[in-house]
């Protein structure tokens, strides 16, 4: 029987909460998770690309069969290098789904046995995004229930590094 890998890819700038529950629920119906971080320059992101693989490796490093990495170029040509059957995509609120809708669609168009998983993060974590843990943290706000305690050390460190 062939070994069922998923690709969860994103920013992760930071890890939240909401990502995590995500990546151990997916252990549950895949028999291997790969985290995998996409480089995002587009978005500017507040940690560089191996800061967020660290950060999410050391997370991940206890999950059995998942596995932390980045990757360069199109989500569905790494995700058909992996032998990946799905592509997990996240979906807190309806204005998400619009946008992951069209993105499902191109890359089932580009590579078309690799499926789409919607999931949804469970409902404590529905509101929670990076961008508003960042805006959290940055005005001295509590961020130790959205993220894992490494991601809050690193977004502390990285904000009075950032100060100086």
């Amino acid at each position: 029987m062939d070994m069922r890998t998923v690709i969860y890819p994103g920013s992760f700038d930071p890890l939240t909460n909401g990502h995590l529950d995500v990546i151990k629920r997916a252990t549950k119906l895949f028999d291997r998770v790969i985290v995998a971080v996409a480089e995002s320059s587009s978005k500017k992101p507040f940690f560089t690309l191996a800061e967020r693989k660290r950060m999410l490796a050391g997370v991940v490093k206890d999950i059995p069969n998942v596995t932390a990495t980045s990757f360069p170029g199109l989500l569905v040509d790494f995700a058909a290098k992996k032998k990946a059957c799905a592509i997990i995509r996240g979906l807190r609120v309806v204005s998400d789904f619009e946008f992951e809708f069209q993105m499902a669609l191109m890359n089932r168009r580009l590579k078309e046995r690799i499926e789409t998983v919607f999931m949804m993060p469970r409902g404590k974590y529905i509101y929670l995004s990076s961008s508003l843990v960042k805006e959290v943290a940055r005005l001295g706000g509590e961020v130790s229930t959205f993220v894992p305690d490494s991601v809050e050390r690193a977004l502390r460190k990285k904000l009075r590094a950032k100060r100086r």
